[in-house]
């Protein structure tokens, strides 16, 4: 368990400091919220996208789809869930750049750093899942507990980077 923790930033190994993964959250996360969540591959797969118009082609060829057949109604909904998800992610990837920004500068551990890096991609994660496959209320309640879970990551940042500011 201790490798675990020491290869993701979370505890020191051997006596040196822990390494500071800041970068590689960051960049994780950006892959994340504009590649691994956006609908573009799975509506190139069924023949849906209008890379032309690509932020209306749910409304309008996906549409089209239903009526004719081609796709599911519950299929459209989940990549119209996708497109909502792939945009909250990209709206949100500014707080925690600015959380590691200021807590990396600030001098805040790397071990803390890299906790909140984690901490906020685990939580991404857990919201996307909610979000893309859930059809509940009670996804619904997950994915709002992992959006706020995210949130109160970045917050933890910036408090803990003004105490040393």
């Amino acid at each position: 368990m201790s490798s675990i923790l020491s290869t993701l930033g979370l505890r020191a190994a051997g006596g040196s400091p822990a390494p500071s993964h800041a970068a590689a959250f960051l960049v994780g996360n950006w892959v994340f919220a504009h590649m691994a969540t956006n609908s573009r591959w799975e509506k190139m797969r069924l023949g849906i996208d209008n890379n032309v118009a690509p932020r209306e082609d749910l409304a309008t060829i996906g549409e089209a789809a239903v009526k004719e057949g081609k796709i599911s109604r519950s299929t459209l909904n989940r990549l119209k869930r996708k497109d909502a998800t792939s945009t909250n992610l990209i709206d949100g990837f500014p707080f925690l750049v600015a959380s590691i920004l200021f807590a990396t500068v600030a001098g805040v551990p790397n071990e803390t750093i890299n906790t909140i890096g984690v901490w906020y991609s685990v939580s991404r994660i857990a919201y996307a899942v909610s979000y893309i496959y859930g059809e509940t209320q009670a996804m619904g309640s997950i994915r709002s507990l992992a959006w706020l879970s995210a949130n109160i990551s970045c917050i933890t940042g910036l408090v803990l980077a003004s105490k040393r500011l």
